[in-house]
């Protein structure tokens, strides 16, 4: 069986916050992943998870070889991933890859975040020596036309991430939100970003921040004003006092349960982790609302009418970029055979200039290699617009050079 290009997982498109939760994979789990694979022969795969997708982009005989890994790694299960998953195989895998790098399959159209999630993913399966040439040369081409529909199109004008829809739910649904008080427990990306949003709203000093590492707190605190970091052994106190929730922890458990929040307390909650960091008991207290990441991204903004204008022009960008990775495969396919006529032909040519040179009295060497070369150089392009036109097999070539030009 041949080994092909497969692109696995689940995202946002068919799988729920609970079933994305349960595939997600922590760096830990991705580093396992990758060694794992490596110790199994799999020669080129990366692993993305992020709050909307996990993904495996590799080579296998079987795309079950990859769910395989994905499940033995998560929690996920055979059975969900058959109901919920996607799969890609070759073409579509990396029409898929530049689709994902170029916001056209973002949750959000054109959110960018998942752009530095790839860079990781792509790093750390450098670092771990899980990529292949084909990988490397695929995933350089899709960040340079990430970076070009980033630079020449608007596909990803105005501000319409999860931390900006955070935001505008707090400011939709609770008019007195500058009366609130807000706690954000988290301070990873998606809760840092959220806390900036809300302070562009926000005209109150009642915004509570913590996080396990006091010290990122503390120094987030220094340089936003309104913000007051707090020391997370007085959650539960802060919760008490708290009007609205908003949790970015990062766990891989939920680190809010209804043990957190007193009997009769009204609290709204935004639970903005993958996998889920806030317990679904909670909502046994009729006093809190909970809100998740799915309910969130339902929340549109103007700017989306625009992006969807420009996704002619991304669309085009990613055809030049796929161009430019198909003459690539192309070059590479040719190669040996290419190479075994150049060596083939070179042998004459050096055969025949030390001939000549003894047979014609000042001959010039430099002038019959120039002429020699040149000859070479139309043989071998008229050679390889053979292999293009006519589809012949490589190894096929490869096997009549050597017939034609054994006994030279």
């Amino acid at each position: 069986m041949a080994v092909k290009l497969y692109n696995i997982g689940v995202n946002y498109n068919k799988a729920n916050v609970k079933i994305r939760s349960d595939f997600s994979l922590s760096i830990e789990k991705q580093q396992n992943l990758l060694l794992e694979a490596k110790a199994k022969g799999i020669e080129g795969i990366i692993v993305v998870s992020t709050c909307n997708r996990t993904e495996i982009t590799g080579f296998a005989n079987h795309p079950f070889e990859l769910i395989k890994f994905l499940c033995d790694n998560s929690n996920g299960t055979v059975e969900d991933f058959v109901k919920y998953a996607t799969i890609y195989k070759g073409n579509e895998a990396v029409q898929h890859l530049f689709e994902i790098a170029s916001g056209l399959k973002s949750q959000i159209l054109g959110d960018y975040e998942i752009i530095g999630q790839l860079k990781k993913a792509y790093l750390l399966a450098q670092k771990l020596k899980t990529t292949n040439t084909y990988l490397e040369k695929l995933m350089s081409l899709v960040l340079q036309a990430s970076k070009k529909v980033k630079n020449q199109t608007v596909i990803s004008s105005g501000t319409t991430t999860v931390a900006y829809a955070a935001t505008q739910y707090i400011v939709n649904t609770s008019p007195d939100y500058n009366e609130n008080k807000i706690l954000i427990y988290g301070l990873g990306k998606i809760g840092t970003n959220t806390c900036k949003n809300i302070l562009k709203y926000n005209v109150n000093n009642s915004i509570h921040i913590i996080n396990r590492t006091h010290y990122k707190s503390v120094d987030f605190s220094k340089t936003h004003k309104n913000t007051i970091a707090k020391k997370i052994e007085n959650l539960d106190t802060e919760i008490k006092d708290a009007d609205i929730l908003i949790v970015s922890t990062g766990a891989e458990s939920p680190t809010i349960t209804l043990a957190n929040i007193p009997k009769d307390k009204k609290l709204l909650i935004l639970d903005l982790s993958i996998p889920r960091n806030v317990s679904s008991d909670v909502l046994n207290n009729k006093n809190v609302s909970l809100v998740n990441v799915d309910e969130l991204s339902l929340i549109t903004d103007k700017t989306l009418s625009d992006r969807k204008k420009e996704i002619p022009k991304v669309q085009a960008i990613i055809t030049t970029y796929r161009e430019e990775f198909n003459q690539w495969l192309e070059h590479r396919e040719f190669m040996p055979a290419v190479n075994e006529l150049k060596k083939a032909l070179l042998s004459i040519q050096n055969s025949n200039i030390k001939y000549h040179k003894k047979k014609i009295t000042n001959l010039n060497e430099e002038h019959a290699e120039i002429i020699s070369s040149k000859m070479i150089e139309k043989i071998t392009a008229q050679f390889v617009k053979h292999l293009k036109n006519d589809k012949t097999s490589v190894n096929q070539s490869i096997d009549v050079v050597g017939k034609i030009f054994n006994n030279h």
